[in-house]
């Protein structure tokens, strides 16, 4: 099966959120395989509510981060970038420390939008969080 991914390497694609909140989070992108792409994330101080369990919002950045990369790798650059319009998220179970691990699949991929379905899970691979994001395909100007 060709990859929806074209062309890009893992260690390319590890520099994409470089200065970004990506960045500041602690997310890192893990593999591009099997027309999926991973990632994990921290949960620590950068990361946590004030009840210091992994706060909602950031789960919600990771699972849009890792899909909007996704996005990304599947369209040419030069003549198209990917923006989120929509996200939502069902928060399973808190998670106090270690990382969470977030795995992206595209459900469509149209000429003008995407929706990515984002698993995130805990060290012990229990489910965490499930979010669904729809993304636009602008056309460069």
């Amino acid at each position: 099966m060709k990859s929806i991914f074209g062309q890009y390497n893992l260690e390319q694609v590890k520099k994409i959120g470089g200065n970004t909140m990506f960045e500041h989070l602690g997310m890192e992108i893990t593999s591009i395989e099997n027309n999926q792409i991973s990632g994990k994330m921290p949960v620590d101080h950068r990361t946590v509510q004030p009840m210091h369990i992994l706060h909602g919002g950031a789960s919600c950045a990771f699972a849009e981060s890792i899909a909007s990369v996704g996005a990304y790798l599947t369209v040419n650059p030069d003549t198209h970038y990917c923006v989120g319009i929509e996200i939502n998220a069902n928060h399973i179970r808190p998670v106090k420390s270690g990382y969470v691990y977030g795995v992206a699949s595209p459900l469509h991929m149209g000429k003008t939008s995407q929706v990515w379905s984002i698993e995130i899970r805990n060290d012990e691979q229990k489910l965490v969080c499930i979010s669904r994001m729809t993304i636009a395909v602008v056309a460069r100007q």
